[in-house]
């Protein structure tokens, strides 16, 4: 069960800011979300059809959002799935890893590069460190490189 970042990852953001901010503006939703305005009318008007969502005249041209039931049912929902996506990625990620650490100590190696930052880097890094591989500069060792959501060695050494 994976979650649609482009559209559903948007509706639980646009969801969890709402609740944190009824009368937040779309401008600035757009904002949090990196995307264009225009982008963000389509979400709410979608999470406004689906009954998710309704929208109060606050002053004359400001709108608040108010949260349905059924739009707490939805975040939840979402939440749980964005989660369970999570936790998919960090096991194939894993796996993929400790599969790439048995070639690389197959090659005589002990240690590796990684190349890349952020959560995926981290859970290489943690995964090194669980398999005994040493996380090194060297520019002579081979390479775990993080690229999106994949991984790939790199045994030439040159990142």
């Amino acid at each position: 069960m994976e979650l649609d970042t482009s559209h559903e990852q948007r509706e639980l953001i646009l969801l969890e800011q709402i609740e944190e901010d009824p009368d937040v503006s779309q401008a600035t939703l757009a904002d949090r979300l990196d995307v264009a305005v225009g982008t963000v009318n389509w979400h709410i008007k979608r999470l406004v059809n689906k009954g998710y969502i309704k929208l109060k005249r606050a002053e004359r041209k400001k709108l608040r959002y108010i949260i349905t039931p059924e739009g707490i049912a939805f975040r939840a929902h979402l939440t749980v799935k964005y989660i369970e996506n999570s936790m998919l990625l960090f096991r194939r990620t894993r796996r993929r890893v400790k599969d790439l650490l048995s070639e690389v100590r197959g090659d005589g190696y002990d240690r590796v590069q990684i190349v890349g930052d952020g959560d995926l880097a981290e859970v290489i890094r943690l995964t090194c460190i669980e398999q005994g591989i040493r996380v090194d500069n060297d520019p002579e060792l081979p390479v775990l490189e993080v690229r999106g959501w994949k991984v790939y060695l790199n045994k030439d050494g040159k990142a």
